[in-house]
């Protein structure tokens, strides 16, 4: 091999090696510390699984097949292939199934209902996983050091603020530290693993399904229902499907089966092998597999890599609204952006101390890891239901996947998650009703919200005024014109905005260049440029602009405007003049939607960011005039 060619390859392999120790960092946080928790649950907590041969042998079989099912074939090879564009997670997925099922809009319509759905059952997952994972990390101290028991809450509580504490000025600085810390625990993980399989090499039997089987032969009273402690071992597979569009596909699967499900399956073997030389260990399994002296600098690693984890559901969380926000389910909120270089770290104020509070609540009301944990997995399982339904309508009616190959693989993924849900139905009087209250709770604001803007869009429409019979009047009874460009932001593109209608009622003039303009955010996550900016001319100084965005993109109105290259408009900061609507809403009985939710999207309407802000608009060139709606 030349020179020059090991030169050009040794920067390809470096920069890979750095994005496979990213991913490893922000990917698989959330699954990479669920061995904290999750035999100690299945042994120890409330199902009273036998810590003995058969009982160990089966419980490691149903975790190993369900990675390697749920994990790697569905999420990794599968789920990673239904990109909307690049971008993965329930939003991006339900804007692919609306678009999949365009010609069938009920469907599509339920579609929709679902994703949302999803996306609010994430919010409760998201406030779950900071919790449990962090505590579960920090009890390590009631096994290490008895005497400081006392002190796992206020830790975790401290830790926990902490966190949310420094989320406004972003990660970027310390999220250089993710990648290695990751890497190191999941090292880690594997090398506690093979010190207990070495000792108990008959636990490498469970590799055979048949010990899966035999566990439900041989505990016909616990059946389906452990498979509510099961599923612990699989959250944060949704994270893979999330950030496919900050990785890529191929990055995240090689780090999945190079390193990620090595570590997690050497970890639960030799929990599995400690477990059968001693059953007493079941009240801890994970840290009582490390050596005495290891175990304190264990809990340093593992509150490290929890927090790591919780940090990764906080920042999924925000994309996540981000992403709501811009296909019109959640009201517009402020976005500060936390780096110059990287366009998807976001910090959202509100939807920040909404989680802390929840997260506080969890710890506070719940008090253990062990509490929590029946509340863990209901969220999840729904997700991963969602997901496979979700996924099914673009498998069949975008892709056309012949229906004899796609039916068995999508009934064989709707059965196991199926399952999964119905073992963990019966959390929800235990203390999983938390994320279904909470998930019920966001949906009924995601429905509201954009129930009442498409209420207030007819509302507005059964007033408006069509443009070309305003462009004849204004032709016939031409008013006062003065130099300089109007921008008027319109959500129709057929009718007169009423902002323009006021503005000639109050003022009796117009610009020399009228523009009325409508965003289109599609659903796709980017627009290119060459698309971006769409305009027709109608004629004595009228326009109508319609710009397009993705919903990954930020709505910056005057620098798309700076696309047009048109002679005939000018779009000069000192020369153009932005008009937007100000509507005060009106809830009136009997119209609409029922009462509540008139008050309720009046209310998010109110406290909603101000258009100026979101689409970026100079403050010193912008005018709004008001108008009563009923609704």
């Amino acid at each position: 091999m030349s020179v020059v060619a090991l030169q050009s390859s040794h920067p390809s392999r470096t920069s890979s090696l750095a994005l496979l120790i990213a991913v490893t960092g922000v990917v698989y946080g959330d699954i990479g510390t669920s061995p904290l928790y999750t035999l100690r649950e299945v042994f120890a907590g409330p199902y009273g699984v036998p810590a003995n041969h058969d009982g160990v042998l089966g419980i490691l079989s149903l975790i190993f097949w369900s990675l390697l099912w749920v994990v790697s074939l569905k999420y990794v090879l599968f789920m990673l292939r239904a990109d909307n564009e690049g971008e993965g997670g329930v939003m991006a997925l339900t804007a692919l199934a609306r678009r999949a099922a365009a010609a069938y809009p009920r469907l599509a319509g339920l579609l929709v209902l679902l994703g949302l759905f999803g996306t609010a059952l994430f919010y409760g997952d998201s406030m779950i996983t900071p919790a449990i994972s962090v505590l579960s990390a920090v009890e390590g101290l009631e096994v290490v050091l008895p005497a400081l028991g006392h002190w796992v809450l206020p830790v975790t509580v401290v830790l926990l603020i902490g966190l949310f504490l420094i989320q406004r000025h972003g990660t970027a600085r310390i999220g250089i530290f993710f990648g290695p810390v990751m890497v190191s625990w999941f090292c880690v993980l594997g090398a506690l693993g093979v010190h207990g399989i070495l000792h108990r090499p008959e636990v490498l039997e469970a590799l055979h399904p048949w010990w899966a089987a035999n566990f439900f032969i041989a505990h016909p009273g616990i059946g389906i229902a452990i498979l509510g402690a099961v599923v612990l071992a699989l959250t944060g597979a949704e994270a893979l499907y999330a950030d496919m569009g900050h990785f890529g596909r191929r990055p995240i699967a090689q780090a999945w089966f190079g390193l990620a499900l090595p570590g997690l399956l050497l970890n639960y073997f030799g929990q599995g092998a400690l477990l059968l030389a001693d059953p007493a260990a079941a009240r801890n399994p994970f840290y009582l597999l490390a050596p005495e002296w290891a175990r304190l600098p264990m809990i340093g690693l593992a509150t490290l890599a929890t927090i790591i984890a919780s940090q990764a559901v906080i920042s999924g969380a925000f994309s996540l609204s981000h992403q709501a926000i811009q296909l019109g389910y959640v009201p517009r909120m402020q976005i500060q952006h936390t780096s110059s270089a990287e366009q998807g770290q976001i910090y959202i104020g509100v939807v920040n101390w909404a989680l802390m509070v929840g997260v506080l609540l969890l710890v506070l009301g719940f008090g253990s890891s062990g509490a929590l944990a029946s509340a863990y997995g209901v969220a999840v399982t729904t997700t991963m239901l969602i997901d496979t339904l979700l996924v099914s309508a673009v498998m069949l009616l975008l892709w056309r996947v012949p229906r004899w190959l796609a039916l068995p693989v999508l009934l064989g993924f709707l059965l196991v998650d199926s399952l999964f849900f119905v073992a963990n139905v019966p959390k929800i009087l235990q203390g999983g009703a938390f994320p279904v209250i909470a998930g019920i709770g966001l949906f009924t604001l995601m429905t509201t919200w954009k129930r009442g803007k498409e209420n207030l869009f007819e509302r507005l429409g059964e007033t408006a005024l069509s443009l070309p019979a305003f462009i004849d009047s204004v032709r016939l009874q031409p008013p006062h014109r003065v130099q300089g460009t109007a921008v008027f932001l319109a959500a129709r593109t057929d009718v007169v905005p009423h902002a323009l209608l006021h503005n000639l009622l109050h003022n009796q003039v117009l610009h020399e260049r009228v523009v009325l303009l409508t965003v289109v955010v599609e659903d796709t996550p980017r627009v290119p440029e060459d698309r971006r900016f769409q305009v027709d001319g109608y004629g004595e100084g009228f326009y109508r602009v319609v710009l397009h965005f993705g919903f990954m993109e930020e709505p910056d109105i005057p620098d798309a405007l700076r696309l047009s290259h048109l002679e005939d408009l000018d779009f000069s900061p000192m020369r153009t003049t932005y008009f937007l609507s100000r509507e005060t809403l009106i809830p009136i009985r009997n119209i609409g939607m029922a009462y509540w939710r008139e008050a309720l999207f009046v209310f998010m309407q109110k406290n909603a960011n101000s258009s100026m802000r979101y689409f970026q608009l100079p403050a010193n060139r912008v005018i709004e005039l008001g108008t009563q709606v009923e609704i």
